[in-house]
């Protein structure tokens, strides 16, 4: 009988550092989409369509730690883990296969100066969404959450924090937000930029805007272009979360929900952010709202100074037009089910729990939020 494994077991796995080798057995072009970071790669996709084990009959696997086989929703990794045992190895099949896998995540600290207050670094790695619980004198921020409300709550119930405020710093288009529902778990505040998009009650938060977190302050800085109420939140002028507005390698997209003529103004809006972005302090650590592949269980947060982004960056700033021609000549796909994600996302009842409302299949497929800086 085949065994096995959940998501949040293999996640806990791999986040204990407990040996064990993930055999990938989708075909190349699924896992060029998104991969379990650390993942043996093994293209058994065909053979396993036909019930055959393929190149799993001699594929070359360490013995001495268990084996957890995936593909994309669970059925053909059965098969694969059928033929894996029958050579004796130890093996489970992850249920749920990647489409479950988008839910698992992973957290770092980041480093900054002594007496600003504490970072997390919240990362779905099965997605490449970033949020972030900040810290600092028993108090708790909570920006731009995207995993479950409980996972926060026990985070900042562990470090002895409580949260008392969740901020979205723009409306999402790749996840469901999960900020009213952590707001409401943990009787915080629900904090948005200004702006009419959303039907629900939330505390508008404007440009120039304190948000006071024990000892810390959070301010407000528009930064409009990958929407117009962008917003971003710089943290004691030591780290700014950029939201989908400036990311380590890369800017924000201006293109979603919107047509050529407003894909252009946007990135007109972007050159001018990014260019008071650029602005800051070369110190500040840059925290974006997302990475573009998967991020292994390392602890490393994803960041950057803005001095090493400006060296890339203040390339495409020099000339506000070219700015806008390169943009719109590097937009990618947009990210799957991004109309319906944004109408929940706006919509006056909370999603999140919401009969007929699978996440599994609205956030499936690569983080798209993002332009190449090449």
């Amino acid at each position: 009988m085949t065994q096995h494994i959940d998501v949040d077991t293999l996640r806990d796995w791999l986040e204990a550092r407990r040996p064990v080798t993930v055999v990938d057995v989708r075909s190349p072009a699924a896992r060029a989409e998104w991969a379990i970071p650390g993942s043996l790669h093994v293209d058994a996709a065909e053979a396993l369509r036909t019930g055959q084990p393929g190149p799993l009959a001699e594929v070359a696997l360490p013995a001495d730690r268990p084996v957890v086989t995936v593909c994309n929703a669970g059925n053909s990794s059965e098969i694969a883990a059928d033929a894996l045992a029958g050579r004796g190895f130890d093996v489970w099949s992850l249920t749920g296969g990647m489409k479950a896998w988008t839910l698992a995540w992973n957290v770092a600290d980041v480093p900054l100066a002594a007496g600003v207050a504490r970072v997390i670094q919240m990362r779905r790695t099965g997605k490449g969404c970033l949020s972030y619980l900040v810290g600092s004198h028993g108090d708790a921020a909570v920006i731009d959450p995207s995993i479950d409300a409980g996972v926060y709550v026990g985070l900042a119930r562990a470090a002895g924090w409580r949260i008392r405020h969740v901020i979205d710093t723009h409306v999402h288009a790749d996840h469901l937000s999960r900020a009213r529902a952590l707001a409401a778990a943990s009787g915080a505040t629900l904090w948005l930029p200004e702006q009419r998009r959303v039907h629900y009650a939330f505390t508008p938060l404007a440009d120039g805007a304190v948000i006071a977190v024990g000892g810390a302050s959070l301010t407000a800085r528009r930064t409009p272009g990958h929407t117009d109420e962008s917003t971003t939140l710089v943290l004691d002028g030591a780290a700014a979360f950029t939201g989908d507005t400036l990311f380590a390698e890369s800017v924000g997209r201006p293109d979603l929900k919107a047509d050529a003529d407003g894909t252009r103004r946007r990135a007109v809006l972007l050159h001018a952010s990014l260019r008071a972005l650029a602005a800051l302090p070369p110190g500040t650590v840059i925290l974006p709202g997302h990475a573009s592949s998967p991020i292994a269980f390392d602890g490393q947060p994803i960041a950057a100074r803005l001095g090493d982004v400006t060296s890339w960056l203040d390339g495409w700033l020099q000339s506000e037009d070219a700015f806008v021609d390169r943009v719109v000549a590097q937009l990618p796909e947009p990210p799957a089910n991004y109309a319906r994600i944004v109408e929940l996302n706006e919509g006056e009842a909370d999603p999140v729990g919401a009969p007929g409302i699978d996440p599994l299949e609205l956030e499936a497929g690569a983080n798209r939020c993002a332009l190449s800086a090449g």
